[in-house]
């Protein structure tokens, strides 16, 4: 067995490219191999900003022999088709064929034995379609070439077995040779060398200032940032994206301490984090009580005979010039108070057909307000974070970092002496945007985030931009998962179909117009189209609690139980927190042995009535007869889910769910006895109608519950 080492050498692979760019080389090398039956073991690739590399072990020398069969006319078939047979299988007389006995008569065979080629050769092939078909976000051209690359192709190493693969690749305009030679650190390193093996690759590399593995990059920068930090006392703020995107900017990091301007210090934290993340992809680092170190850690791709003085100079002069701009934004922008703001929202267009900003704060404001008793928020905090939310957005700062927005308002707002809850509402009301990020957990802030949320997803839906397939180009799911977890993890009781309603009757005219136009037949159209809308919403809310659910682990037919299932006075559920406990309390009865017993019984009564209404092309309905009730054990089940619905219902009305589970749990046993001692099918047709109908009473009973039909296993 041998290895296959193959490096591409080029230009500058942007960072963000270079992780996917490796797992494509990786996972399409393994199907061109596969494809060319050629086994092997472990394959591994390595980026760096200058290369793609990939090592394959294990190959064998050359693929295996194959053979080919091809089956012709039966033994003293006519000539023509003999010949026929001949012309297409290649061969020269009939006597080249084997005769082989099948069911159906004699038969002649022609039979191709295939040599495999040597593995070289295959490899020469393999790699030029690798080249072309990496799938890169953005790629070039470059001189008269028609191939297009993520950048200009310098040299490609392909070694088999510790020699060069006989091949090349047509870079359409040229070619380009397939050789052993590589280079190393473009500045500390750059001649270029011959390489034997994989082994011999790394480590001609590593002496040459390249460290091809961004894995070890990673964990270099890591120490050495821990190690500069830690002579001061202090530790770099962590941040994994900031960490992986200098090693894909770098093949020999070399990490150095520089120091902020005492006077950029009085600056909101976030604003220097992000303008030194942002722009320079500096770390920040902090002091051990989390507070802001006036210091930076800035990774170099080059050891210096000055020990980095030189680039932390000139790195300091390019942070102290972002700052100042900063800074002067910051400045300029507590100029005009917050709510001076709200007007200038008049301009910025929210949706071409959702009007502006300041039309949709305005909608916030009211829908804040609706919210805030059943939130428990203070219902004028509430609007006024609503109203001054968006303000920032026409602010110098927002404007500059975009990803400081809501942020930068609270900071505002804070200097504009406004109340503590109205500096949360406004910094809160985007959160939360991913699964990483903390809930908002006071009431204004709660009220305002989902008010912001409900009318994004009321307002999109309304003019039917739902999301479809992949397409979700207005973040309707993200919107939707942030209003779930804003209810589920607050325990909010809040029957979700009063806001969503009232949402869209915040809609602007267009909005409502689209509404009226689903369900133009009917009396009062746009009321009906509501009523529909509230409904998709309900459900597309619903869809998404399903994903967290089983993202948790939870058993979907579960979910579809429990969702089944109406709320007290009628419709779909839209109490999430009331659903969920319903889903709990229905896992846990499942767990235990009269729950599965139950479930066991209720199946086999439910295919029993099933099939006897299919062959009567009857339902069974109607209410038992208690006069007909002839055995001990009819009577016993009578009682027992009279009782047990009794009992389910109250417990369902306290919301205690595992009291109704609890109920259900009684009917085991009669209905195990019902099974053991009563005949359904009794001759009497009046008799089995009323014992069908008994059994058709099991599962009206547990349907109370949850829709155990929905359950599997």
């Amino acid at each position: 067995m041998a290895e296959f080492l193959l490096e591409l050498a080029s230009e500058e692979i942007p960072a963000r490219m270079q992780a996917r760019a490796a797992e494509e080389l990786r996972r399409r090398a393994a199907a061109h191999l596969d494809k060319a039956g050629l086994a092997h073991a472990e394959i591994a690739t390595y980026v760096t900003p200058r290369r793609l590399a990939l090592v394959v072990e294990g190959l064998p020398h050359s693929q295996p022999d194959t053979s080919e069969e091809k089956r012709g006319p039966k033994v003293g078939a006519p000539e023509k088709a003999v010949q026929g047979f001949l012309r297409g299988a290649g061969l020269t007389s009939i006597e080249e064929a084997e005769v082989r006995e099948t069911e159906k008569g004699r038969f002649y065979y022609a039979v191709r034995h295939i040599p495999g080629r040597a593995t070289p050769e295959v490899l020469a092939e393999i790699v030029p379609e690798l080249v072309r078909e990496l799938p890169w976000p953005k790629s070039m051209r470059w001189g008269t070439h028609g191939l297009r690359y993520v950048r200009p192709l310098h040299s490609i190493l392909a070694l088999f077995d510790g020699r060069p693969v006989p091949g090349e690749l047509d870079l359409d305009g040229d070619t380009l040779a397939f050789g052993r030679v590589t280079r190393g650190h473009p500045f500390l390193a750059p001649d270029a060398f011959t390489v034997e093996s994989a082994a011999d690759y790394r480590a001609q590399l590593h002496a040459a200032s390249v460290m091809v593995d961004p894995d070890e990059r990673r964990e270099s920068i890591r120490r050495q940032a821990a190690e500069a930090a830690g002579r001061e006392g202090l530790t770099p703020k962590a941040d994994e994206g900031l960490l992986a995107e200098n090693a894909g900017l770098t093949e020999w990091p070399v990490v150095h301490m520089g120091t902020i301007d005492e006077q950029f210090m009085t600056l909101p934290p976030e604003v220097l984090t992000v303008s030194m993340r942002t722009h320079q992809k500096y770390f920040a680092v902090e002091h051990p009580d989390g507070q802001l170190a006036n210091r930076f850690l800035v990774v170099a791709n080059i050891e210096t005979a000055d020990d980095g003085a030189a680039v932390v100079a000139g790195n300091e002069r390019v942070l102290r010039a972002r700052l100042a701009d900063a800074a002067f934004f910051w400045d300029q922008d507590r100029k005009t108070p917050l709510r001076d703001r709200v007007g200038d929202l008049a301009g910025v267009v929210f949706h071409a057909r959702l009007g502006t900003l300041y039309d949709k704060v305005g909608r916030m404001d009211a829908l804040a307000v609706h919210l805030a008793e059943t939130v428990g928020a203070d219902r004028d905090k509430a609007s006024s974070g609503a109203r001054l939310a968006k303000a920032d957005l026409t602010t110098a700062m927002v404007d500059e970092f975009p990803e400081l927005q809501g942020l930068m308002g609270s900071y505002y707002a804070e200097a504009d002496n406004e109340h503590a809850e109205v500096v949360r509402a406004v910094a809160d009301h985007y959160a939360p945007q991913g699964p990483g990020e903390a809930c908002p957990s006071a009431p204004e802030a709660v009220a305002v985030a989902l008010a912001d949320k409900l009318d994004t997803l009321a307002g999109f839906f309304a003019i039917d931009e739902k999301p479809t397939g992949s397409k979700d180009p207005f973040a309707l799911r993200r919107a939707a998962l942030g209003v779930i977890r804003l209810i589920v993890e607050n325990e909010l009781r809040l029957p979700l179909a009063a806001p969503i309603r009232e949402a869209l009757r915040l809609q602007n005219a267009e909005a409502r117009q689209a509404l009226a136009e689903r369900a133009p037949h009917a009396a009062g159209e746009t009321a009906a189209g509501e009523t529909q809308l509230v409904g998709e919403l309900l459900s597309f809310l619903t869809d998404r609690l399903k994903v967290v659910l089983r993202g948790k682990g939870v058993r979907h037919d579960l979910i579809a139980a429990c969702f089944a299932v109406e709320k007290p006075d009628g419709g779909a559920e839209d109490d999430l927190v009331r659903l969920l406990a319903r889903v709990d309390a229905l896992e846990r009865f499942l767990k235990s042995d009269d729950g599965a017993n139950l479930l066991t019984a209720y199946r086999r009564a439910a295919r029993i009535v099933e099939k006897e209404e299919k062959k009567d092309k009857a339902r069974f309905d109607a209410p038992v007869d208690r006069d007909r009730l002839t055995a001990e054990a009819e009577h016993a089940l009578h009682e027992a889910l009279t009782a047990a619905a009794g009992e389910a219902h109250a417990a369902l009305a306290r919301e205690d769910f595992t009291a109704a589970m609890r109920a259900l749990a009684a009917l085991r046993r009669p209905v195990d006895a019902f099974f053991d001692g009563v005949t359904v099918n009794a001759d009497d047709p009046a008799l089995r109608a009323n014992r069908l109908r008994l059994l058709k009473q099991i599962g009206a009973t547990l349907a109370r519950v949850a829709d155990f039909s929905n359950i599997e296993g």
